[in-house]
C-alpha cells in the first residue's frame, strides 16, 4: 500500500520500477500524448493525444492461475474526441489536441469523462454493450424500414447475445465560453459542477447546462498593455465544493472561496515565496512560472511545479512553502540554451501518490523524479524502451554535473532535451504509475514478491 512505501524504499532502493507494460501508440506528431489520467478506482487509465484522440486502458482481472499477479492494462476503447476547427472571425486555427481529461466518479455501469482542447469541453459516456435487439416490427434485420402493408404479424423484439462492444458517445458539448486557450478543467466535489480555466478567466459550469457558464475569476485588465500575469492552472478542493486554487505565471497561488463573493477576483489566501535577490537573473520570471497545481488527497496541502522545483504548501502558511524539492537543479547553468530552444517554456506536471507521502514529476532525457516526503529520499528513473524490459527492475539514474563521470552516470551535456516527460499519473490507491514519454505510455508498478 502507499502507506508502506517508505519502508519498502529502505529495504530495496525504489523497487517501484517493475514495468507493467509499454504501449506504443504511434510515431507521428498527432500521436504525442498530451494528458494522462486514472479514474477514481484506478481500473481505467485514459490518455489524450495531439491528434484529438482518447485512448482508454482497462486493468485486466487477476488470473486464477496466477492469483498473486496483478492485472495488466490493455486497450479498452479508442475514440476521436476533438476535430481541428477554424475560427473564421479571428482567422485562428483551433487545434484538436487534448489538453486535459478528468473522470467523473462512476454512478452506474457506464463511465463518464470530460475532455477539452483549447476551446471546447466535452462530456463523454463510455458504456459496454453485449446484447442486441432482434425482431423489430417496422425494420428488417439490416435496419431498413419495412413496407407497412407487408407487416401481417406483431413480433416481440428479443435481446440476443453479441460480441462485447465498447461505445463512446458525447453527452454534452460545452463550447463558446473561452476567448483564450483552456489550460485546466476540474470537477467539483459536489459532482454537479466543474470549472474550466484559460489564460485570463475561470468559468463555472453545471453539467446539465451547456449554453451558459458563470465567470468566477476574471483577471483581464481594461488595457491589455497592462497585462502582467496569466492563469496557468486551476483545481477544486477535493472535499470543500466552495474552495479552489489557481496559479499564475508570476509563481503565485491564490485560494478562493466562492461563499464570499460571486466573482472571486479577491482571493481568500495568497501564497508566494519571497525571491532571493542573490539568485535573481534574466530567467527568474520565466522559471518561476507555475505549470501545475494539485491539492493533496487530504486537502491540507497544495503542490506546485515550476521549471526547476516542486513545492509543497500548507494551506495555513502563505508566506513560504513547507517543502521544496529540486527536480533538475543541474540545468540552472543551461538556462540560456534552454531559452534559445524554447525548452524553458515546457510545462511539467506533478502528482501525489494515494497517501500524499510521495510526489512525482517529469524531467528531460525521459527521466522522472520521485521524492519521499517522510524520508526525504529521492530517485531519478528513466522511461525508455531500451532500459525498460517487461518485468525488469529500473535502475536509478544519476546526472553528472562536472568532474569525473562514473560508469552509471550521464553527463548533463549528454541529456536529450527532445525527450521529455511532461505528463504523469498515479493510481489512487496502489503503487502503479503511468508515464507519458512523447508517444509512448509506460506503466510501472512496485516490485511484486
Amino acid at each position: 500500500s502507499p502507506a508502506g512505501f517508505g519502508n519498502l524504499m529502505q529495504d530495496v532502493l525504489w523497487c517501484f520500477s517493475q514495468v507493467k507494460g509499454t504501449v506504443d501508440i504511434g510515431v507521428t506528431e498527432a500521436d504525442i500524448i498530451s494528458t494522462v489520467e486514472f479514474n477514481h478506482t484506478g481500473e481505467l487509465l485514459a490518455t489524450g493525444d495531439k491528434g484529438g484522440r482518447v485512448v482508454i486502458f482497462q486493468r485486466e482481472q487477476e488470473s486464477k492461475n496466477q492469483p498473486h499477479r496483478r492485472g495488466e492494462y490493455n486497450v479498452y476503447s479508442t475514440f476521436q474526441s476533438h476535430e481541428p476547427e477554424f475560427d473564421y472571425l479571428k482567422s485562428l486555427e483551433i487545434e484538436e489536441k487534448i489538453n486535459r481529461i478528468r473522470w467523473l466518479p462512476q454512478q452506474n455501469a457506464a463511465y463518464f469523462l470530460l475532455s477539452t482542447n483549447d476551446k471546447t469541453v466535452k462530456l463523454w459516456k463510455v458504456s459496454e454493450r453485449d446484447k442486441r435487439p432482434e425482431g423489430y416490427n417496422l425494420k428488417d434485420e439490416d435496419g431498413r424500414l419495412r413496407d407497412p402493408s407487408m407487416i401481417t404479424v406483431l413480433r416481440v423484439p428479443v435481446l440476443r447475445p453479441m460480441d462485447l462492444m465498447v461505445e463512446a458517445t458525447p453527452r454534452r458539448v460545452f463550447a463558446n465560453a473561452h476567448t483564450y486557450h483552456i489550460n485546466s478543467i476540474s470537477v467539483n466535489s459536489d459532482y454537479e459542477t466543474y470549472m474550466s480555466a484559460d489564460d485570463l478567466r475561470i468559468n463555472l459550469w453545471n453539467f446539465e447546462i451547456t449554453n451558459q457558464s458563470f465567470n468566477i475569476v476574471d483577471i483581464k485588465p481594461a488595457n491589455m498593455e497592462e497585462l502582467t500575469e496569466v492563469i496557468t492552472a486551476a483545481e477544486f478542493h477535493p472535499h470543500h465544493c466552495n474552495t479552489f486554487v489557481y496559479s499564475s505565471s508570476k509563481g503565485t497561488i491564490r485560494l478562493c472561496d466562492m461563499r464570499t463573493a460571486a466573482l472571486c477576483d479577491r482571493h481568500a489566501k495568497f501564497f508566494e515565496e519571497p525571491e532571493d535577490p542573490s539568485n535573481r537573473s534574466f530567467f527568474s520570471e520565466i522559471i518561476s512560472s507555475i505549470s501545475d497545481v494539485k491539492f493533496s488527497h487530504s486537502g491540507r496541502y497544495i503542490m506546485t511545479r515550476d521549471y526547476l522545483t516542486v513545492k509543497v504548501w500548507d494551506l495555513n502558511m502563505e508566506n513560504r512553502p513547507i517543502e521544496t524539492y529540486q527536480v533538475h537543479d543541474y540545468l540552472r547553468s543551461k538556462l540560456c540554451s534552454l531559452y534559445e530552444n524554447d525548452c524553458i517554456f515546457d510545462k511539467f506536471e506533478c502528482v501525489w501518490n494515494g497517501s500524499d507521502s510521495v510526489i512525482m514529476t517529469g524531467s528531460y532525457n525521459n527521466f522522472f523524479r520521485m521524492f519521499d516526503r517522510n524520508t526525504k529520499r529521492d530517485v531519478t528513473l528513466e522511461a525508455s524502451r531500451e532500459n525498460s524490459k517487461p518485468r525488469a527492475i529500473l535502475k536509478p539514474r544519476k546526472v553528472c554535473v562536472g568532474g569525473k563521470r562514473r560508469k552509471d552516470e550521464i553527463s548533463v551535456d549528454s541529456l536529450d532535451f527532445s525527450k521529455k516527460i511532461l505528463h504523469t499519473a498515479w493510481h489512487p490507491s496502489e503503487n502503479i504509475i503511468a508515464v507519458a514519454a512523447t508517444n509512448n505510455l509506460y506503466i510501472f508498478q512496485d516490485k511484486v514478491n
